[in-house]
């Protein structure tokens, strides 16, 4: 053990070389925008255009779904989509408005570029818009991906992104109790009903897991929410297996109207 006289000291050079590190990062590899790859003064942020093109969804929102509301007399009400279509879980929130150029590039980089690099502010960003889900939670469980389209793509963005989140919450996370057990047809130009159909039984809890999840509130992480028939189908196997409760905590969500 290091004597207390010489911990300050070893902790300075720490710094040093830590700084001196930086220095040189920022010498071979400039600082550049995550999206638009344009100089910014720091690693992993975006420039001003970049920022103010994300799109970030900020209260009013609608409670249970987290869309954004236009006027601030709405605050603390659910939306009308809410109202006539109830979601399996119980609240959402996402960082950003997916049809904006930035959240959407962002999205697609990490998923299909391999640009593992961009879950880390990602996720930052996910853990500060999902706070008071994760306040609450006892467990993060990220959206699976099915074995066939794992090892096509040989990560799960989800998983990625969560890692990220537990580490910025402290909400511990088990990445393997739920499951993807089919293979699914491609959502777009299902209806409600044909999507909700398509994504029957999709999901399961391993039987081994099952004692992990019940009575416990869960958090279900992915990168977007679009029209929610996959993370409907995931929270209800999650409560199927006695979760508690299940939220949702995307990057992105579609907003088609508040």
């Amino acid at each position: 053990m290091l004597a207390p006289m010489f911990a300050p000291a070893l902790e300075t050079a720490i710094a040093r070389v830590r700084s001196a590190g930086a220095l040189l990062l920022d010498l071979v590899y400039p600082p550049a925008c995550l999206c638009c790859r344009e100089a910014v003064g720091a690693h992993g942020g975006l420039c001003a255009s970049c920022w103010n093109g994300v799109g970030f969804i900020e209260r009013p929102f609608c409670e249970r779904l987290g869309t954004p509301f236009e006027s601030d007399e709405a605050s603390g009400m659910i939306s009308l989509e809410a109202a006539a279509h109830p979601p399996v879980f119980a609240r959402a929130r996402a960082v950003a408005r997916y049809d904006g150029d930035a959240a959407r590039g962002l999205v697609s980089r990490l998923k299909f570029h391999d640009r593992l690099e961009l879950a880390e502010p990602m996720g930052r960003w996910m853990a500060r818009a999902g706070a008071e889900l994760l306040a609450e939670a006892d467990l993060l469980v990220p959206t699976p991906l099915h074995r066939l389209r794992l090892a096509a793509r040989r990560f799960n963005q989800s998983v990625e992104l969560a890692r990220v989140v537990s580490r910025e919450s402290a909400v511990p996370l088990e990445s393997r109790a739920l499951e993807r057990v089919r293979r699914t047809a491609p959502q777009v130009g299902l209806t409600r009903g044909q999507r909700a159909a398509n994504l029957a039984g999709a999901f399961r809890v391993d039987a081994a897991a099952k004692e992990r999840i019940s009575g416990r509130k869960i958090v279900l992480v992915d990168d977007v929410v679009t029209t929610g028939a996959t993370a409907n189908a995931a929270a209800r196997a999650l409560l199927k297996a006695g979760a508690a409760r299940v939220d949702l905590l995307v990057f992105a969500r579609t907003v088609t109207g508040a």
